[in-house]
């Protein structure tokens, strides 16, 4: 990317850059974000599987309403196969290959040189199955190769997790579209075992969930937020656990509970980023609109933009900065014009940056956007 003047916004080849925008937490981080190529699909996506194949990020699945289609104006939701890579920051998606049904909504982790896409959901109901994808970037044809692993206990999407070590680690979400209840199921697959099969470990001592983010540091697998259902209706969630899969200096292995969020996080860009000792949650919805999404369809102002810090050693949250947010005045009919906080889309940390690609800015609405942000010591 290249620099352009401090405060002015310009455009440099593909890559955006916007040094003015910064967040400055007031205590150790300031964020700088930029922008890299969109998605060649214009009308964005949401609940895509996000992640790194080798050294490619890419984003395979999921669904939008297209055509300017919404929940409330009669739009049917789209699932699509589509996997699409981005070798570089400065170069352009291209079409890679197919998944071999339409999905999304399941849960990502990028293990060695392949991305693992685990559970999902499309128009016919939701899925166990766990596929591996390989990027073969040099290949004429068929530049990604899928292969399988052993499929999930049972179907789940729209739930959480991520890779501790060599171990996959799941917990919650919906086992059916119609179930008015979520789970609180957690599963971990060792992917360096000889023979790699899903284990049933205990519940974290909260109530059942899904669209929770999930995180790893030093070993051991952490979950925040998420939303609980009680006869369909949804319960924002701010509490937040750890499972330490160790047995040291005497405490047991197991669940236990940290220090609630400073407000809930659901569907947030996950697994939650972890650097420097802290794990880092990007924006998420915090459940303060829920009640008006259909009145305020698309005058919705969009999903919090706030970014929050764990720290493991003090057991503290702090507010660590914000997305990047710039909405023009025709957002409300033109919303890929500007520039949200999204959900329902992958974290991935790439080259020490991390980067949203596409997401949903409002409820019913997607972005082609991919923003990414880097974070910068004062």
């Amino acid at each position: 990317m290249t620099k352009i003047p401090e405060n002015k916004y310009s455009v440099t080849g593909i890559a955006e850059t916007h040094p003015g925008l910064q967040a400055d937490t007031g205590v150790s981080h300031t964020f700088h974000w930029s922008q890299l190529a969109p998605l060649p699909n214009r009308t964005g996506l949401a609940g895509a599987f996000i992640g790194l194949a080798g050294d490619a990020l890419i984003c395979a699945g999921g669904a939008n309403f297209p055509d300017g289609g919404t929940p409330w104006n009669g739009g049917v939701k789209t699932w699509y196969d589509t996997v699409y890579v981005l070798e570089t920051s400065s170069a352009t998606w291209k079409v890679a290959g197919r998944l071999p049904r339409p999905l999304g909504y399941g849960l990502t982790v990028s293990w060695k040189s392949q991305m693992i896409l685990i559970g999902g959901s499309n128009s016919e109901g939701h899925y166990r199955t766990v596929q591996r994808i390989s990027y073969h970037k040099n290949a004429d044809e068929g530049m990604v190769s899928i292969d399988t692993l052993p499929s999930l206990p049972s179907a789940i999407a729209l739930t959480s997790g991520a890779l501790v070590g060599d171990c996959i680690y799941l917990a919650g979400g919906q086992a059916q579209p119609s179930d008015a209840t979520a789970t609180n199921v957690c599963w971990r697959l060792n992917l360096s075992a000889d023979r790699p099969v899903w284990e049933v470990l205990p519940g974290w001592p909260g109530e059942s969930r899904m669209l929770s983010v999930g995180g790893a540091l030093d070993g051991k697998f952490y979950l925040f937020s998420g939303t609980a259902l009680h006869e369909g209706k949804r319960t924002y969630l701010k509490d937040a656990y750890c499972y330490d899969p160790h047995v040291v200096s005497g405490k047991e292995k197991g669940w236990r509970r940290l220090a609630d969020l400073p407000s809930p996080t659901v569907a947030a860009p996950g697994p939650a980023v972890a650097i420097k000792g802290q794990l880092f949650i990007l924006g998420g919805d915090d459940g303060a609109l829920a009640d008006e999404t259909a009145v305020l369809k698309e005058r919705h102002p969009g999903f919090s933009d706030r970014i929050f810090a764990y720290d493991p050693q003090r057991n503290r949250w702090q507010v660590a900065g914000q997305c990047w947010v710039d909405k023009k005045p025709d957002a409300a009919v033109n919303p890929n014009g500007s520039i949200w906080a999204p959900v329902t889309t992958g974290a991935v940390l790439w080259h020490g940056d991390i980067v949203l690609v596409g997401g949903e800015v409002r409820p019913g609405t997607r972005t082609p956007r991919v923003i990414m942000g880097t974070l910068q010591d004062k």
